[in-house]
């Protein structure tokens, strides 16, 4: 938790700022559990450049939300987390749960901006929203997301070279979704 949750009125919406990075410390957090196996708040700490206490949070947040859960240890202060094992009942594989979690951690930003974009600067109250559909093979779905990747690429190093952002520049969602439309169980086969 941060100092500016302590001090935040109830109800009173909170900074954008650290709404963007509480979405940065739980997806650091779930990428560092995703490469090392298990880690405890003190841990991610070190390794992530944050206070273990904010990672503690964070941690607790995402076992609570079924994310990721405690690792087997014995005794001890320490407590070591995981991310959630795989779940015979839903048959997913790790990587599609993982894949999961982003787009709920993706749609919760999207709703949180919904909620609070007459709040931003004048000059940042629009978004760039669409969406298509199209008929495409799984070739050409491919080629798309290919060509979106390389439209981003050019500013994807400016997360970590501050130096490389152009005055007033500041953080953007940037989520593409390629996916079949599947056919509702009511409609004919073929349409």
């Amino acid at each position: 938790m941060t100092e500016d949750d302590l001090n935040s009125q109830p109800g009173q919406p909170r900074d954008t700022g650290d709404e963007l990075r509480e979405h940065e410390v739980r997806t650091a957090l779930l990428d560092l559990l995703a490469e090392v196996g298990t880690v405890t708040a003190t841990e991610a700490a070190v390794r992530l450049g944050y206070s273990s206490g904010l990672c503690s949070f964070h941690l607790r947040q995402l076992a609570r939300h079924g994310h990721i859960e405690e690792a087997p240890h014995h005794g001890g202060r320490a407590r070591p987390w995981r991310l959630r094992q795989h779940d015979s009942t839903t048959g997913a594989p790790e990587e599609e749960q993982f894949g999961d979690l982003a787009r709920g951690l993706e749609d919760e930003s999207w709703q949180r901006w919904l909620a609070q974009r007459d709040q931003a600067p004048a000059e940042w109250r629009n978004d760039e929203a669409f969406s298509a559909v199209t008929y495409l093979t799984p070739e050409e779905m491919s080629r798309v997301a290919d060509v979106v990747r390389r439209a981003l690429a050019p500013y994807q190093d400016r997360e970590q070279r501050p130096l490389a952002r152009p005055d007033g520049a500041r953080p953007v969602a940037l989520i593409t979704r390629l996916f079949p439309l599947l056919p509702h169980a009511t409609d004919e086969p073929g349409r």
